[in-house]
């Protein structure tokens, strides 16, 4: 969750008035004297804030201390939730963060209305709970093959398989390896391994390994992609409000002044979400006037392609991850199997 710090920049002195925003300082030269502009026809100066609360490393301390304090809190009342002013990045979270809904879309998406951050919300909400249930399932794998890895003697899995096919094609007769109930099975299991070049437990190993490489590259390339659709959705969406509201306010600004209160009562969502959109695409702009909103579109538009050739790319690794598994599966089978034949054969 973002947290919003908003607060005045004035003082407020001993009597209770409120100072100064700020207060102007003469620029010296070397010789601690004032330096005088012609073309200003004045001393040069510079604004000294009169706080610093306008500071950015100022917020990061106030937050840490709401934090502290609303965890307190909510110990105290026998809550086990606690509130992280961190950022996923700086807590090791290997999550995609959502974009922020604003008030007008949370209202709609209340009412049952879909809107693109809500549903933008929903796409990253399945893509974060991919990517930790993908990561999961490498990581039982990982701890599967340091198990066998310990082991002294690791099998030959190709020989294995095509053990069991040689023997399954034979007229009915028992197989060392029956664990394996079918065909079919057998056979997708040796596709794989001669696919991918696998013919022991360290090549297996090292595929496990490429997959789990191939996860942290795609959640890496998602990153960056999602903040940038995140920021090129809030441009577009604040200028669709701006868009949609212009008229009301246009028609507010050329009433005459003994009109405007009522005219203001009567549209005060309108004339405060156009006045909020037009602040922040003034905070944007850095003195331009001309709204990018087709580069932006156009951009967004590349984005999403990036976006779904990386669920592509997930789709085609949760398969493998899939495959690995049913070998996984089966070889735990063949090895089993083995070990008790073995062990009968020693009883006797």
């Amino acid at each position: 969750m973002t947290t919003a710090v908003l607060l005045t920049m004035r003082p407020i002195n001993e009597d209770g008035s409120w100072g100064s925003k700020q207060k102007k300082e003469y620029i010296l030269n070397e010789n601690d004297e004032k330096i005088y502009d012609p073309k200003k026809r004045q001393y040069k100066c510079r604004s000294i804030p009169s706080t610093d609360w306008n500071d950015r490393g100022k917020a990061d301390e106030w937050r840490k201390a709401w934090e502290d304090a609303a965890n307190a809190e909510l110990e105290r009342l026998g809550f086990e939730s606690r509130i992280d002013r961190r950022t996923y990045e700086e807590q090791g979270i290997e999550k995609v963060a959502t974009v922020h809904m604003g008030v007008a879309a949370s209202q709609m998406e209340q009412r049952g209305i879909r809107t693109d951050r809500g549903n933008q919300n929903r796409e990253i909400a399945v893509t974060n709970q991919r990517l930790r249930q993908l990561k999961a399932r490498i990581a039982k794998l990982q701890t599967w093959l340091k198990e066998e890895a310990a082991n002294a003697e690791l099998p030959n899995l190709a020989d294995i398989v095509a053990n069991i096919l040689s023997q399954r094609v034979q007229a009915g007769k028992s197989g060392r390896y029956q664990s394996i109930s079918n065909l079919k099975v057998a056979s997708k299991m040796l596709n794989f391994l001669q696919e991918n070049e696998i013919k022991d437990m360290a090549g297996l190993e090292e595929k496990v390994k490429s997959m789990h490489r191939k996860q942290y590259d795609i959640r890496d390339k998602l990153k960056p992609i999602e903040h940038r659709l995140k920021t090129l959705n809030e441009h577009i969406a604040q200028t669709d409000v701006c868009l949609q509201h212009k008229s009301v306010c246009r028609q507010y600004q050329q009433l005459k002044p003994k009109n405007q209160a009522v005219f203001a009562e009567k549209h005060r969502a309108e004339i405060s979400l156009f006045e909020s959109a037009e602040r922040y695409l003034k905070g944007i702009m850095n003195g331009k006037t001309v709204l990018p909103i087709k580069a932006w579109k156009a951009e967004q538009t590349k984005l999403a392609e990036q976006h779904a050739k990386l669920n592509k790319e997930y789709v085609l690794l949760k398969a493998g991850v899939q495959e690995v598994e049913q070998m996984r599966r089966g070889v735990r089978d063949i090895i089993r199997k083995d070990e008790r034949k073995t062990h009968s054969r020693h009883s006797l």
